[in-house]
Order: structure tokens, then sequence, then C-alpha cells
């Protein structure tokens, strides 16, 4: 019998994850019209902490973090209201040896307490909050500040000239926004323009093979005036990866305590999509989720920030970075769509 100790085991292991990462080549884009570069796969915090049984604390994080690292990605996104700041301190403790290196984005505007002022875009809540996310992520500045959702109570104004400010005092590199309605976005561009200061650089929509209304006005808008698309929920919760079927009630613990899920898929025309998705993937040998990344990457985003339980989540993430579509491949994928309400912008 053969004996092998476990720190070399330990030394195997790494060896073996680094052939595997240089077979995995990661890809860099510029981040909208910034400078900055940002690779083509961003990862998603909202499921790292503690709100939600499906989430992940941070010794199940470490490892999906460490491997994200090691294959290339750079750019991490979070918000000050996943898990009430708990994700931004996971991120913190994990990023802060290697900040440097990283992208590391976060978004103000959803409640953080039941008192008057704890939510919103005001001046007041934002400069609070971003003084609470630079502590909670260990560091002196924030890469990518976003704004969550439009706040309909506070003047556009006064959260650019604040969002400005925090630039000019170093707090924050760049600004972002969230889903909202094409119009919204519009208007906070040309304000922008007309006060002189800064403009979003990025908007996060919600954009998936599964729901694609985005396509009719925001997406346009976003290319016209060079922002760039970084879409939430690019596997529409999950449903994109192939383990829910048309006739079984599903049975996963994501689809047990995430409301959302269940009320915004697994609807006909959802599994029409879905099938046609497996059908590709099936004759590609690849995953269902490759194939949703895939043709997100195809149709121009810059980078589609993916969620992660596990570390192979990842992995399957950055493989569909090289996953060829072919114009026939993209036509049969969107040939099933049907249109949906709009979703996402509450």
């Amino acid at each position: 019998m053969i004996r092998i100790r476990r720190g070399c085991l330990a030394r195997l292991g790494d060896i073996f994850n680094y052939m595997v990462a240089q077979q995995m080549s990661m890809q860099y884009v510029r981040l909208g019209k910034a400078g900055a570069q940002v690779s083509r796969i961003c990862l998603g915090c909202m499921s790292f902490g503690n709100a939600k049984e499906w989430m992940v604390e941070i010794d199940r994080t470490r490892p999906i973090v460490k491997r994200a690292l090691d294959l290339g990605i750079n750019f991490f996104d979070t918000a000050n209201v996943y898990s009430k700041g708990r994700s931004e301190e996971i991120m913190g403790e994990l990023l802060k040896d290697r900040r440097d290196e990283v992208i590391i984005a976060t978004k103000v505007c959803g409640e953080m307490g039941d008192k008057i002022n704890e939510s919103g875009l005001s001046r007041l809540h934002v400069m609070k909050q971003i003084n609470g996310s630079l502590k909670r992520l260990q560091t002196d500045h924030v890469d990518l500040y976003q704004i969550h959702r439009w706040d309909y109570e506070a003047p556009i104004e006064e959260t650019l000239r604040t969002l400005d400010d925090l630039v000019h005092r170093g707090k924050v590199l760049y600004i972002g926004a969230s889903s909202m309605w094409a119009w919204q976005f519009a208007k906070a561009l040309f304000t922008s323009g007309r006060l002189g200061i800064e403009r979003f650089v990025t908007m996060q929509n919600h954009y998936n093979l599964c729901y694609r209304e985005e396509e009719r006005e925001m997406i346009p808008l976003c290319r016209e005036e060079g922002v760039g698309l970084i879409p939430w929920s690019p596997l529409a919760r999950g449903f994109l990866t192939g383990k829910y079927r048309r006739a079984e009630t599903p049975n996963s613990v994501r689809y047990k305590s995430d409301q959302l899920f269940a009320e915004r898929f697994f609807k006909p025309e959802d599994f029409d999509v879905l099938e046609r998705a497996e059908e590709v993937a099936k004759e590609k040998d690849v995953t269902v989720a490759q194939v949703g990344l895939s043709w997100l990457l195809h149709k121009g985003v810059t980078a589609p920030i993916i969620g992660a339980t596990k570390v192979e989540h990842v992995e399957d993430a950055v493989n569909a970075i090289e996953l060829k579509l072919n114009d026939d491949d993209v036509k049969r994928l969107d040939e099933p769509y049907k249109p949906h309400w709009v979703m996402g912008h509450t």
C-alpha cells in the first residue's frame, strides 16, 4: 500500500486546480466607457449571508471565492441589504488580502432599518450607507457604487450630486444603476450631462433567456449611451440550470424559501424556453447553465452576475465563456420566448 501524507494530497489538489484553471481562459472587458477592466463573469454575493435558508455563511463561501479568484474572476457584486450587511462583511474578510486585484461593487437604496430615513437615495441615507459599506468591506473605497432601485421621493439631482461628491472624495470610483424604467435611466443620464457631473457607467438589469423585456428599451438605450450591461439573475434564479421539470412539483430549498422564484418563473412559456436550452446543451455536450450564460455573452453584455453556493457553479459559469453559439443557435434559443409582465423594478 502506498501512503500519501495529508499535506501532499493538499498540494496535489492545488496542482490539479491550477491545471484546470489554465484550461479555463478568462476574458476581460472595459466596464462600459470606464477604463477599468473586469472579468466576463461577475460573482454575485446575494447568496452569501444568513438571511435565508438557501444562503451560505463564510465557511462555505471561502472556497467559492478562492476558486473564483483562481479562475481569474476579479469582479464581485454585493449590496448593503444582502443579509443586512452580512454579505459585505463576508466579502470584506475574504477579499482584504487581494483588494488591489479586484473590482468590488455594492449598492444602496433598500431598507436598512425600520426608522425614517433608513432607505432610499437621499443625501442623508446615501452618505450614511457608504460609510457602513466601507467599514463592512474593510476598504477605503468602493470601485462601483450602484443605486439599487429608483427612488420616487428623492430628487434625482440630489442623488447624483451626492454620488458625484463621493467620487471626488475618493470613496467611490465609478457609479452605476440597477433595474428601473428606461425613461428614468434616460432622465438620470441627461441630468448628469446637464449638471456636468459623474454619470452612470453600468446598468444592472434583470435579463436572461426567460425574461427579455429589457430588450425593448433599456438595452438599446444603454448601447447608445455606452453603458455596460451587468445583468442580475442571468440564470433566472436557478430555473435555467436544468434541475426543474414541467410536470414535477419543485422540491428545492431555493424554491421553498424564495417566494419571488416561484412567482416569476415556472410558467408554461418558461418551460418552453428551458427545454429549448436543454436541446442546445445536449447537442453541444455542455450544461444548460452554460448555454444560458453564453447566450447572454453573445448578446453583448459586459458580465452576467452569477450566484453561487457551490464551487461547481463558478466553474460552470467560467466554462460558458468559451462556448460558441452560432447565429442559428441564438435564433433557436430566442424563438420560444413570449412577452412577460415587467418584473424586478421594485
